[in-house]
């Protein structure tokens, strides 16, 4: 019998071929919320589900099946990344159980996301594209716009969740926002992100991805 991670791998592998996204390598990222909000989802579970999830994308994507991952409050950590070998119980290892971690505070995002330029622009330069995934309950600084903006000649892609019921006010402005190169960040909002069905859940989030590949690439920010 397939693992659930493989399972998942084989959802993730249909999705990518249905998006003509098969042949695509690219490194895949995690921001989390652990702002108090959130407090509950990793008690329950789902946050763990959500690395678990997200791996999947990873080992199909990324040359080396890892995931790179961060948390953010009013603070923010870089994680060591999540792979095959050692996502079970992730969350409570690498997160709850961390007392370097800063947790449950008010949320902050720009310190964060401009740890993920760092990373990805300065200290691990690639030509491959970055799969960014933003996870987030609500109440979005209104600073993201100028980090975003200012991140759309890198080859990142943004694509925030919102989930829960709060105000996501911010995040869905983010296809209108102008002064860009190309449209590099997308907003999903899954209210119960637990009760949705894996496929569901890798359409949603690999749905404009194709679209700002194409793009990245006609402006010469992703190499042909």
């Amino acid at each position: 019998m397939l693992s659930p991670i493989d399972l998942r791998k084989n959802l993730v592998q249909i999705t990518l071929e249905k998006k003509q996204l098969s042949h695509l390598s690219a490194r895949v990222g995690l921001v989390l919320d652990i702002s108090g909000s959130m407090r509950h989802l990793y008690d329950d579970g789902t946050v763990q589900e959500v690395v678990e999830r997200i791996l999947a994308v990873a080992c199909k994507f990324d040359d080396n099946g890892s995931l790179d991952v961060w948390v953010y409050d009013n603070e923010f950590s870089r994680l060591a990344p999540a792979t095959e070998a050692d996502f079970d119980n992730y969350v409570q290892k690498e997160i709850i159980r961390n007392r370097h971690i800063h947790k449950f505070g008010y949320n902050d995002e720009p310190p964060v996301m401009k740890d993920v330029i760092r990373k990805y622009t300065k200290e691990e330069v690639s030509s491959l594209p970055v799969f960014l995934v933003f996870i987030n309950d609500g109440g979005v600084s209104k600073t993201i716009k100028k980090v975003i903006s200012e991140s759309a000649v890198h080859p990142i892609f943004w694509q925030f969740v919102g989930i829960g019921y709060s105000d996501f006010s911010v995040l869905k402005k983010l296809d209108t926002m102008e002064g860009r190169i190309v449209d590099n960040a997308n907003f999903i909002h899954i209210e119960d992100i637990a009760s949705i069905s894996d496929e569901t859940l890798y359409n949603l989030l690999l749905n404009e991805f194709p679209q700002w590949i194409k793009a990245a690439t006609e402006q010469r920010i992703l190499r042909a």
